[in-house]
């Protein structure tokens, strides 16, 4: 299985880890010049905080790329882009695009749609792996069955099991009425 640790801007990864209940986010590009073939559907991507963060703060799982014009994209998932408004979402496209601020452009951005994205509480950032290198843009793939890749996804499931122990699917107060299957 392969992997593929995505480097992220930190407002996008503080805005999602917030308590919520997104199912699905847009893991979106700045740039939709280019496609995105390095996943098959099921296969996570991970994420990886820029400098100086540079750690590894959750992930979720490929289903879906394409390439939208950014309103559409805000249209279609709206604060899942992790954006509280479309405004907010355009001024970081063109930070990253390094364009001219222009309330008028339309921007086409990549849209990696993930599902059952996961956060990591600060405590729980992990290390990237020791080869990821500062060079590295946007981000690199891994083999999750082997050497360092194995030791990510390895450290990336024991923090899921650990931080989703409080998950209980038994109710936590009294229940009215017979018990039903």
């Amino acid at each position: 299985m392969k992997g593929f640790v995505a480097i992220t801007d930190a407002d996008w990864y503080r805005y999602l880890s917030a308590p919520g209940d997104a199912d699905e986010v847009n893991f979106w590009r700045p740039s939709g010049q280019s496609h995105f073939r390095s996943l098959q559907i099921g296969e996570p991507l991970i994420f990886k905080l820029h400098y100086p963060e540079n750690a590894i703060v959750g992930g979720g799982f490929f289903t879906h790329f394409s390439v939208l014009p950014s309103r559409l994209a805000w249209d279609a998932f709206g604060q899942k882009n992790g954006a509280a408004s479309y405004e907010e979402m355009r001024q970081r496209i063109q930070k990253y695009r390094r364009a001219t601020a222009d309330p008028h452009a339309e921007y086409s951005i990549g849209c990696l749609i993930l599902r059952e994205p996961f956060f990591f509480s600060e405590q729980d950032w992990l290390a990237p792996p020791s080869d990821f290198s500062r060079n590295i843009v946007q981000g690199k793939t891994y083999d999750l069955t082997i050497g360092a890749g194995r030791e990510l996804w390895d450290a990336i499931q024991a923090r899921l099991l650990r931080t989703s122990a409080h998950v209980v699917a038994e109710p936590a107060g009294p229940m009215y009425g017979a018990p039903t299957l």
